[in-house]
């Protein structure tokens, strides 16, 4: 009888154990911000900045935090990402933070199509020929991607060209951008079609070899 006792007990024991530590364990748990509801542009923005800066080579969430923050609304001026006095800061702010996000996506999407871009029909990889190929393909998708990005990012600079300029500290950066844009410094569009016309050189290097290249 004592056994029974003895088991009835210890299976309470362990019962209690295991809903202390799994009660430890969510109270020691690391913070995490994306267990919160994320509504708002900056937010994502403020998300997908954390992200490059700790996997810069993680295109694909990347891109999926900046294109979040181009869909989504703004927040409300008193929470902005910087101090906005008045209507005119406001809708400043609001093209500048489009612009600058499109911007963002044009170099994203560059750089994916780069992990693609084979550059040079090296002889000796006949063999792998149509593979090659096939990374060729990709790459130009997403550099006609981010041709798209670019002339997206054009409209809201053409935007803030017809706004008077004021000063908002906190996004000069962004401001940055626009006046190289307006100053020619700033040209993706010569850029990436520099890049599309050397992939289409290699793609028909590639398309020329045959088996007895190798």
């Amino acid at each position: 009888m004592s056994g029974c006792f003895n088991n009835f007990f210890q299976r309470k024991y362990l019962i209690a154990l295991c809903a202390v530590l799994l009660l430890a364990g969510t109270l020691i748990q690391p913070y995490n911000g994306n267990a919160y509801n994320i509504y708002y542009a900056e937010q994502y923005y403020k998300l997908y900045h954390q992200n490059f800066y700790q996997y810069p080579e993680d295109f694909k969430e990347n891109i999926w935090y900046l294109e979040r923050a181009l869909k989504r609304p703004f927040v409300n001026p008193l929470n902005a990402m910087a101090t906005i006095d008045d209507q005119q800061e406001w809708s400043r702010y609001r093209s500048l933070f489009k612009m600058h996000v499109n911007l963002e996506m044009v170099k994203q999407y560059r750089l994916w199509g780069a992990e693609y871009d084979k550059r040079v029909a090296y002889f000796y990889n006949q063999p792998w020929k149509d593979q090659n190929l096939e990374s060729l393909e990709i790459a130009e998708h997403y550099y006609e991607t981010a041709l798209h990005y670019w002339e997206e990012a054009l409209l809201w600079w053409a935007q803030l060209e017809k706004m008077p300029y004021m000063h908002i500290e906190e996004v000069q950066a962004w401001e940055d951008e626009r006046f190289r844009i307006s100053s020619g410094d700033l040209d993706y569009q010569e850029i990436i079609l520099n890049d599309l016309q050397r992939l289409s050189k290699v793609r028909l290097d590639f398309e020329a070899m045959d088996e007895n290249t190798y």
